[in-house]
């Protein structure tokens, strides 16, 4: 549930922090008091659109910050799959919009890509307003609410596996089926790209050992003068070399071994080195004539660089891509080459693919059908409580090719007046009637859709009286499972809340600033009275409202 939202430097509000009821909230106020701007900053941490005129004059950047606590396991499961692991069972979503137009986005205090705020909120809250995009106006959400409801999950999960098992074999025989010059095409591409590969006889980490080659060959000038140079160091000229000096010095200190024992070991170490050194200057003498520099081998390298580097740019970045590539190419080449032997298998097999996923279509539909007439008679009980007496709800259901939802084009129809041919839904429904259609059907559905909070913003426009009791009964039994916000001008459906929540403005210093606090007992009286007989209410309109809160359900005792 949404727990807490904290507003900064949007529109009219300065700061605001505001605590919300697990079950039913009313948001009351005046016009203009920033009710509206509450739903816009719920949006906005949404990852709704927003416009930068939503930053209050004179800021830099707005903030908003939304808390969500006791979210469900599944919800858990789905930001995790995103990213993102809850806090004890909380999440803390964060948009920061700033005059530039730059969003800073965070859940739990990490990073997070507009998108993804959009996405994962989304399975924490939703909205239904005069303004707001339902999801009920896209006709493909119609469908997953009449599969949300039919307790056909079993049916639903052996299509989905015949039909991905169907499309993967319409896919292979699409394919195996091209023109036979294409097919030939494709065969003498391969193998000439298999052959080119394997005449290459390309070695794993060949390419470091020849530039490593390569490079030896081009310095072999250098190394050999500077092999010399270590040889003719340690030989000398005259024999004044560093061995003969070593030699000297190791037969004086072995004479004075004899005199002086103490250095019997060290004048062993110096003769052990004169012998080590004596050995270097042997291979000295033996590498100097190796390091030759051979022109052919130099050219023979530099062309089979060039014949790896032009198979790299052809197959691969590297010897290992080159030869995933070669393998990839060999398995489609033994299809290609054995689609006659295979043809008759694969169509046989497709054939059956395709009568299995049709009969578990035509089952699916079935029940689906079903399900949707029954869940429309139900939306129009549910909306004849709510005082649309006439309006009609028919499911259209028509074939369509195989997809992962089966073959059934689902829309459901709406007609809100006598007379009138069921259309689709965007076409004859008002704002207020929308959202009463969303409080009604939500009611059928709110065991199923597994959305911790819904706001409803002025879901009376248009009724009142009776309507707007029933309409604040039904968004009290919807708060039994979940949490409600509601925005409303009906004294009925404030009073049937379980906190009610006022939304005031004042002027200071030529500035609008924008509050919202909790109400109590005589403050709800009050409010009460004023959404009913105006800012100066009667002392009969007290005694209404009082009335009508004593009667509430909310406190009884």
């Amino acid at each position: 549930m949404l727990s807490n939202i904290y507003i900064e430097n949007v529109a009219v509000i300065e700061k605001a922090s505001i605590d919300f009821d697990t079950a039913f909230n009313v948001l009351t106020g005046e016009t203009g008091a920033g009710k509206s701007i509450i739903i816009d900053s719920i949006n906005a941490v949404m990852g709704q659109r927003v416009s930068r005129d939503l930053i209050r004059s004179g800021a830099s950047s707005a903030f908003v910050s939304a808390t969500f606590t006791e979210v469900s396991d599944k919800i858990c499961s789905i930001f995790a799959e995103l990213g993102y692991d809850a806090e004890d069972s909380s999440f803390i979503l964060q948009r920061q919009i700033t005059s530039a137009g730059k969003n800073v986005c965070k859940i739990n205090g990490r990073p997070a890509p507009l998108s993804v705020l959009k996405k994962a909120s989304a399975h924490l809250i939703n909205i239904y307003g005069q303004h707001e995009g339902y999801d009920f106006m896209t006709v493909e959400s119609h469908i997953s609410y009449i599969d949300a409801l039919g307790d056909y999950d079993v049916q639903l999960d052996d299509y989905r596996q015949k039909f991905e098992k169907y499309s993967e074999l319409r896919k292979k025989l699409t394919s195996a089926k091209d023109d036979i010059q294409d097919r030939e095409r494709k065969i003498d591409l391969l193998q000439y790209q298999i052959n080119e590969i394997e005449e290459a006889d390309l070695q794993s980490g060949e390419i470091e050992e020849l530039e490593s080659r390569r490079t030896m060959l081009l310095n072999s000038e250098k190394i050999k003068n500077g092999i010399a140079y270590a040889y003719s160091e340690l030989i000398g000229d005259d024999e004044e070399g560093i061995l003969s000096r070593l030699d000297t010095v190791s037969d004086n200190l072995n004479e004075i071994a004899e005199l002086y024992p103490d250095i019997s070991e060290l004048a062993q170490r110096v003769q052990s080195a004169y012998l080590e050194l004596q050995d270097c200057n042997y291979e000295l003498r033996d590498t100097i004539d190796d390091v030759d520099m051979d022109p052919e081998e130099l050219e023979e390298i530099e062309e089979r660089l060039d014949l790896i580097r032009s198979l790299c740019r052809k197959y691969g970045n590297s010897v290992e891509e080159i030869v995933d590539f070669c393998f990839s190419a060999k398995k489609q080449l033994n299809e290609l080459i054995e689609f006659d032997i295979n043809k008759e298998k694969l169509e046989k097999q497709y054939a059956e693919a395709l009568k299995a996923v049709k009969m578990s279509a035509k089952e699916l539909s079935k029940r689906r059908t079903e399900c949707a007439k029954t869940f429309a008679n139900d939306v129009i009980k549910e909306m004849r409580y709510l005082d649309m007496p006439n309006v009609i709800m028919v499911p259209s259901i028509t074939a369509c090719e195989f997809n992962e939802y089966g073959c059934d084009n689902l829309e459901l129809l709406i007609s809100a007046n006598p007379g009138e041919e069921p259309k689709p839904i965007s076409k004859i429904a008002s704002g207020g009637e929308l959202s009463r259609i969303m409080l009604a059907i939500k009611s059928i559905i709110a065991d199923k859709d597994g959305i911790g909070t819904l706001i409803f913003d002025e879901v009376d426009a248009g009724i009142s009286g009776s309507a707007a009791s029933k309409v604040g009964r039904k968004l009290m039994e919807l708060s039994q499972n979940h949490q409600v916000l509601c925005v409303t001008h009906q004294a009925q459906i404030a009073a049937l809340a379980d906190a009610h929540l006022f939304i005031s403005k004042s002027v200071s210093d030529g500035r609008t600033f924008t509050k919202v606090r909790e109400l109590n007992f005589d403050e709800r009286k009050y409010e009460l009275s004023r959404i009913i007989d105006g800012d100066n209410p009667s002392e009969l309109a007290l005694q209404h409202a009082e009335e009508m809160l004593k009667l509430s359900p909310q406190n009884k005792s």
